[in-house]
């Protein structure tokens, strides 16, 4: 079996890294990563596969002050990463877009990371589909280009179904299927032809 593309684009944001087998990182282990900005400075991405036990939409709105309308009982926050943990990210579909400001990451997925979006969701007004994440993945300059050379990260095209619809138990197989790759497939170690 053979990757469809073993190359990696030199922008990544809108794509989604695949975290490796014996990755070393307990907090990445079989992680996805929505890459919402990829840049000569660094990179910024949303881990859309990791629940939080402890929290779900409507504590978290209870946390806040805002007013619950609308069922959000089967929402769970998502963990997003370690850096900046109590700052909160909604990724969702194109159908929403904050009066403060809301980012298009790609045609098909934006992200909003200002309070009116909760109070929205809380009201039943925000978008379609989406993800609350508390906390994101961040990388220095060159620091994600590196750990991708060390045969940390795959990285693929994102796809909505994926980041949306999809079980979070579901989305690091399916994730590696848009590449072709099988999890028994992979190996944590590198190698070099």
């Amino acid at each position: 079996m053979t990757l469809k593309d073993v190359t990696s684009p030199t922008n990544l944001t809108g794509h989604m890294l695949i975290a490796m087998p014996g990755m070393g990182d307990p907090r990445f282990d079989l992680s996805v990563v929505f890459m919402c900005d990829h840049s000569d400075d660094g990179a910024m991405g949303l881990i859309i596969n990791k629940s939080s036990d402890e929290l779900d939409m409507p504590t978290l709105l209870s946390q806040l002050s805002i007013d619950m309308k609308a069922d959000l009982a089967d929402h769970q926050v998502h963990f997003g990463g370690p850096v900046e943990m109590g700052r909160g990210f909604v990724l969702h579909t194109p159908d929403y877009k904050s009066l403060v400001t809301t980012v298009e990451v790609r045609d098909d997925i934006h992200m909003t990371a200002t309070q009116d979006i909760l109070e929205d969701l809380g009201a039943g007004e925000g978008p379609n589909k989406w993800i609350m994440a508390l906390g994101y993945a961040g990388w220095g300059p060159g620091q994600l280009e590196g750990e991708i050379a060390a045969n940390g990260w795959l990285v693929c095209e994102s796809e909505p179904s994926i980041v949306f619809d999809r079980p979070d138990g579901e989305k690091w197989s399916a994730a590696l299927e848009t590449l072709g790759v099988g999890a028994l497939a992979l190996s944590a170690e590198g190698g070099r032809a």
